[in-house]
């Protein structure tokens, strides 16, 4: 008899405090008197760290880098060069080298206007710059 007792207490002991810590963070996510948008950020912060983050592709962090050298004042034929090299180094982009190219391109006419960026043009994967400054102008 002593033995089931035991048994039962350390099962107790083991589940207890998962029960009392699942249930008290869920009343603390659903009080009434909290403000709605706070108990919502609660919520959506706990439903967020279930869910794995996305890898971002690597020519999506390249394109976004080279833009950001862009707007941050570099040359766009510096930046052009960057690109050639981060394709020399990691041939895997290259499949993507024009669409970069191209929205460095863009981004260029925005930031100089079309004559001056097609100033800067490079034979960087092929004629796709000029195609990107092109569309804009």
């Amino acid at each position: 008899m002593t033995h089931t007792a035991r048994r039962i207490g350390r099962s107790l002991a083991l589940v207890l405090p998962v029960v009392m810590v699942l249930s008290g963070t869920l009343a603390v996510t659903m009080v009434p008197w909290a403000d709605n948008s706070s108990s919502r950020i609660l919520t959506a912060s706990a439903e967020d760290v279930s869910v794995p983050a996305k890898p971002r592709a690597p020519q999506e962090v390249l394109r976004d880098k080279l833009l950001g050298e862009l707007r941050a004042g570099q040359q766009p034929g510096d930046v052009l060069m960057h690109l050639q090299q981060e394709v020399d180094r990691r041939p895997s982009l290259a499949g993507h080298c024009a669409g970069i190219a191209r929205a460095l391109g863009r981004a260029a006419v925005e930031a100089y206007g079309p004559t001056k960026a097609q100033s800067y043009a490079r034979p960087v994967c092929d004629t796709s710059y000029a195609s990107g400054v092109a569309s804009m102008g």
